[in-house]
């Protein structure tokens, strides 16, 4: 039998009709979360501009977004118990969607999440504020999971996306502990408790100093709106 006949069956099988079903709709799926992560962009470029006009600064330093890739979500299904299912996807995953909002100041942070609570289009469905409560290695930042329409040619659908606000010495720790800490077999390295206690002390001394630029802005701002 030749490759090509092989591949003529395989792809007349039930099981491949039923497999490009499925890419399909997965496929389909990911089209509409990055066109909510585009609503959101949207929503969150226009209030930045609007407060650089009236107040001369940016609260926002830059946005990124992100799609959960393809293993990163099954393996999140499975160990929910959950098949990998456009379904179930939509179900019980709510950061498929993710939107990195990287501020200027600490109160900037709660400024643009009461902003986007404010907004009646948006459905604000779980806070979770680990500035107030950092984790327990020293992460820091402000999630909110919120769900909004998004409209189709066969109609309206609500979708939801993941934000997570925090400063640029927030998003700086974040990203380099995340390059540190999971690189492949650091845990069994020998002296992994202590890189374990001075990434923390590094999140410790980032917070102290958001908290000093946020104290000499305020200072400031008894003089001049800023």
């Amino acid at each position: 039998m030749t490759k090509d006949e092989v591949k003529k069956l395989w792809m007349d099988s039930p099981e491949s009709l039923q497999f490009l079903n499925n890419a399909t709709k997965f496929y389909n799926l990911m089209m509409m979360y990055r066109c909510a992560i585009r609503e959101i962009q949207t929503k969150l470029e226009v209030l930045d501009d609007e407060f650089s006009v009236e107040n001369n600064r940016n609260p926002i330093s830059f946005i990124k977004t992100r799609i959960k890739k393809p293993n990163s979500i099954y393996n999140k299904l499975q160990k929910m118990g959950h098949d990998f299912t456009t379904e179930n996807i939509q179900t019980y995953l709510n950061d498929v969607a993710g939107v990195r909002i990287v501020c200027a100041f600490i109160d900037d942070i709660y400024m643009i999440s009461d902003l986007i609570t404010q907004q009646d289009d948006i459905k604000v469905i779980e806070i979770k504020d680990y500035i107030k409560n950092p984790k327990p290695n020293g992460y820091r930042s402000y999630h909110m999971i919120v769900e909004i329409p998004v409209f189709f040619a066969k109609g309206k659908t609500p979708m939801r996306v993941e934000l997570q606000i925090r400063t640029n010495g927030m998003d700086f720790w974040a990203t380099l502990e995340h390059q540190l800490r999971y690189k492949k077999g650091i845990e069994e390295m020998p002296g992994y408790d202590e890189i374990s206690e001075e990434l923390l002390h590094s999140a410790r001394a980032i917070i102290e100093a958001d908290n000093e630029m946020q104290r000499i802005k305020d200072k400031i701002g008894m003089f001049h709106e800023i």
